[in-house]
């Protein structure tokens, strides 16, 4: 839909309901590209639409109605939210942080928003994993990945799956790896380098992120180069676009992952770590209830920086959140 004018209007011209306005404005502002990013922050912006259209909002619909009281309403509401156990610190504070986005982008300045999500929560986010990752069995990952095969198109979510939990890919890089790259280097250098679909638009010529090759490895592969396309190089098809493989083909496959107890495939990114850590150090993670990290912290250190750079954060403390803390 085109905007009514230069933000002239209800919503700022960007349609007659509040819903409809803020994921339109996001499109706009990024240019209709970015369609995770755009998803996301619509996501959030309903539940604020919805809390606008409560007695508590005063069940405003029109973007030209929110100033910042009641931005400061929506952070004390969320921050209730938390403290009655209904959502988490990170959920909160990512819900304002999009709140404020989408007013950006309705009303082409940043005038009015919440000055600080994490301020105005009044609480600390942990980045610290609290709960031992899912996807640590790898029973459980080869009941998920068959599972998965069985569904004709999903099969190459399975190929994601292995991928996943056996070199620590993230999806995008799993779906985008340059799978014949992958195996000839397995095959001739008993290692791989991860560079496509890489996060920040990283280069493996200039960052190179090398994965020691496994039978697991090997089988993950092979199982990925079975199930691509015909004329492809990755697990797309020559015609289809990621966006499209996304929509129709891995979000219907999320609901097999929750049947088999999986939340997503971050889990099995951590999933990874945590066996990498145990492979470095000798003792299991401490998020596992090892004792590695109180016992030898040099060895430690030396563990989480491997990982953080096999995982493509090259942040140490990142790691946390795939192995646990170190105190």
């Amino acid at each position: 839909m085109a905007r009514v004018g230069k933000r002239a209007g209800r919503n700022f011209g960007f349609g007659r309901q509040l819903s409809y306005a803020g994921p339109q404005a996001l499109k706009d502002l990024f240019g209709g590209g970015h369609f995770a990013t755009v998803k996301a922050h619509s996501d959030r912006w309903q539940a604020f639409v919805q809390w606008c259209r409560s007695e508590e909002g005063t069940g405003l619909n029109d973007a030209r109605q929110i100033d910042r009281e009641i931005l400061m309403r929506y952070a004390a509401h969320m921050r209730e939210q938390v403290e009655q156990g209904n959502v988490g610190i990170a959920t909160a504070q990512n819900r304002l942080s999009s709140v404020n986005r989408t007013m950006a982008a309705l009303r082409g300045d940043e005038y009015v928003k919440i000055p600080s999500p994490s301020k105005a929560l009044g609480l600390q986010r942990s980045s610290v994993r609290s709960e031992a990752p899912q996807g640590q069995d790898r029973v459980q990952v080869e009941l998920i990945a068959q599972a998965l095969s069985e569904r004709g198109q999903q099969s190459r979510v399975s190929a994601i799956v292995l991928l996943a939990r056996e070199t620590g890919m993230r999806l995008r890089e799993a779906i985008l790896a340059d799978l014949p790259r992958l195996k000839r280097e397995a095959r001739q250098l008993g290692k791989i380098n991860i560079q496509d679909g890489t996060k920040g638009g990283r280069s493996g010529a200039s960052a190179p992120r090398w994965i020691a090759v496994t039978d697991q490895v090997r089988g993950a592969l092979d199982r990925a180069s079975e199930v691509s396309p015909s004329g492809s190089r990755n697990l797309l098809a020559p015609d289809e676009s990621y966006k499209d493989f996304m929509q129709t083909v891995v979000r219907p496959a999320r609901d097999l992952l929750h049947e088999h107890g999986l939340k997503g495939f971050h889990e099995l990114r951590a999933a990874y770590a945590c066996e990498r850590y145990e492979q470095l150090t000798g003792f299991s993670a401490p998020i596992n209830g090892g004792r590695g990290h109180r016992e030898d912290r040099a060895l430690d250190q030396r563990a989480r920086q491997q990982i953080s750079h096999e995982l493509g954060h090259n942040r140490i403390d990142v790691v946390s959140a795939y192995v646990g803390g170190r105190r």
